[in-house]
């Protein structure tokens, strides 16, 4: 398994939506539901850092063509 930190928000989401698949599907041991459930919050975790991370980046358009930060 790749590390959390090293993955992509697109790499990161599809692991956490294949997860959540997983776990719905409840043919797993107690164990195998535990693991799979920590390794899904790392990824949720990663998902919402990179989303912040982009949300930081994002800024208006000015009509004179700068940008100006949103909030």
């Amino acid at each position: 398994m790749e590390d959390v930190q090293a993955l992509s928000f697109e790499a990161a989401y599809a692991e956490l939506a294949a997860i959540v698949e997983r776990l719905d599907a409840a043919e797993l041991t107690l164990e195998e539901s535990v693991a799979l459930f920590e390794r899904g919050r790392a990824l949720a975790a990663r998902c919402q850092s990179l989303l912040d991370e982009a949300a930081l980046r994002v800024g208006r358009l000015e009509d004179d063509g700068t940008v100006t930060p949103l909030g």
